[in-house]
């Protein structure tokens, strides 16, 4: 698999939902707000990893200028969610199996000391019930998509107990980028149903005010995760494996 000719090449991808999102860029916009809204559409599986970003499609979806389109892919290209070939385009990045231990590294350090810094119960936990109730609901319908979708919430609210805007900002990527993987599970039930309970216990553990024990179970959650990630990336085309 390689960046310009992956699985998902040549699909006309639908923009009428990013279009809905013109509506966040007010007055004042900015590659950076672009950024933002093209990272939380990775984030939940509207790019898939390879597809090119036609900046034409795009920039009429979102009513923005070419040049601020390109200042927003120069950002997240630095946050290494997207590519750029000469003169070939810009495309979604494909990540390797050393992407995805490094993402983990990332993960347990910053998700397992944000738990393990809660101070006293009872702890600020309405993030991570919005989210679970987000994935229950998407798993009724039997969306996967939305159930993955949901999972990075949750892990973005797991994040958000440490109360820090950088951390926020830096999860907010790596997550993104963590989405890229899950593209290579072929069975996405299979893969995304069992965390969904997981996460139910998670947070219970948490609602009961226990730190320690959730920092442990979080610790033997994301290196069955990781585990699973690297194994379907073995069996596949993916470079680097």
């Amino acid at each position: 698999m390689t960046a310009e000719s992956p699985v998902a090449s040549g699909v006309d991808l639908d923009l009428s939902e990013l279009a809905a999102d013109r509506a966040l860029l007010g007055r004042t916009s900015t590659a950076e707000r672009v950024a933002a809204i093209l990272r939380e559409r990775i984030a939940q599986g509207l790019f898939r990893p390879g597809v090119r970003l036609s900046e034409e499609r795009i920039g009429g979806a979102l009513g923005v200028s070419r040049n601020t389109l390109r200042e927003a892919f120069r950002l997240l290209t630095h946050e290494r969610l997207l590519v750029h070939r000469l003169n070939r385009g810009t495309f979604v990045r494909v990540l390797e199996a050393a992407d995805i231990v490094d993402i983990y590294r990332v993960r347990r350090l910053v998700e397992c000391a944000a738990v393990r810094g809660l101070e006293e119960p009872p702890f600020p936990l309405e993030g991570l019930r919005a989210a679970l109730r987000e994935g229950e609901e998407s798993a009724e319908r039997r969306d996967w998509a939305g159930c993955a979708t949901a999972n990075i919430h949750f892990h973005q609210a797991v994040a958000g107990l440490a109360q820090s805007v950088r951390t926020d900002d830096l999860m907010r990527g790596v997550l993104a980028e963590l989405r890229l993987a899950f593209h290579v599970m072929g069975d996405p039930r299979r893969f995304h149903e069992p965390y969904l309970t997981r996460n139910r216990e998670l947070l219970g553990v948490l609602e009961k005010g226990d730190a320690a024990g959730a920092e442990r179970m979080l610790g033997f959650y994301l290196e069955d995760s990781r585990r699973q990630l690297i194994e379907a990336y073995a069996e596949s085309s993916v470079p680097g494996v």
